[in-house]
């Protein structure tokens, strides 16, 4: 493969930094590759750090796309505005901040592969994208069979610091309150590690009519949740440009 157009799609996470970093070492000689990452407002601010370690790491600079409708790129906006949360369509915010963005982005420049941070282990996220978005991918990590827990060893190999917020005990680097969320057990956590935004998810869910999380099989408000509602072991997934929920 020669002189083609490249693009990876990270989120910040430990599975598109692995895809990006071997995207670069494969096909970066021969070929122009552009990292290109959709900010996201509401995310821990820690991820900006990361983000610029992840730079040093691959030897380029990281390319900012956003939906020009939302130049704040929040998603306390995109609720608002849409007055929908999440639902059978999934989440509003990963398709105007997300999605769209990626749209704007392919309209200015020419795309002739995507890379995104599917592992092994969501072959099933891959195809999915593969058959409704775009065909044009390269698999990279499900190429070389490697799962998301492998690229969290890969980083630490090579010393780069995960985002602050896998500290704190979540499973990935999103939004803080992810609406594509429904544990129970997530949710307080947030409301533990980040009050308000926990507060803010709840008014915002209660005026807009949005039962956010499910406690024992029955979807509730956030401001019904009790303290010491749990759920199963939260999943982990990254809020990429093809939204699916836990």
């Amino acid at each position: 493969m020669k002189n083609k157009n490249i693009v990876v799609w990270f989120s910040c996470g430990a599975a598109s930094t692995v895809a990006a970093k071997l995207t670069v070492d494969k096909y970066g000689k021969d070929n122009n590759v552009t990292v290109v990452n959709n900010p996201i407002k509401e995310e821990h601010h820690d991820n900006i750090r990361f983000l610029k370690d992840v730079e040093k790491w691959l030897g380029i600079n990281i390319v900012s796309a956003t939906n020009e409708k939302y130049p704040n790129a929040s998603i306390v906006e995109v609720f608002e505005k849409r007055k929908y949360m999440r639902g059978v369509a999934g989440a509003p915010c990963t398709g105007e901040l997300k999605k769209q963005a990626r749209y704007q982005y392919e309209l200015q420049n020419t795309v002739d592969y995507h890379v995104l941070g599917f592992t092994y282990d969501e072959i099933n996220r891959h195809e999915r994208f593969v058959k409704f978005e775009r065909s044009n991918v390269i698999p990279i990590l499900i190429e070389d069979k490697i799962t998301k827990q492998e690229c969290f060893e890969i980083l630490s190999i090579n010393k780069i610091k995960l985002p602050e917020i896998y500290k704190h005990g979540f499973p990935n680097a999103n939004c803080i309150g992810c609406v594509k969320a429904t544990s129970p057990t997530y949710w307080n956590l947030v409301r533990s590690k980040f009050p308000e935004v926990f507060e803010q998810r709840a008014i915002q869910s209660r005026e807009i009519g949005c039962k956010l999380v499910r406690v024992r099989g029955e979807r509730k408000f956030l401001d019904e949740l009790q303290p010491t509602d749990t759920g199963n072991k939260m999943k982990s997934w990254e809020c990429g440009i093809f939204c699916n929920t836990e």
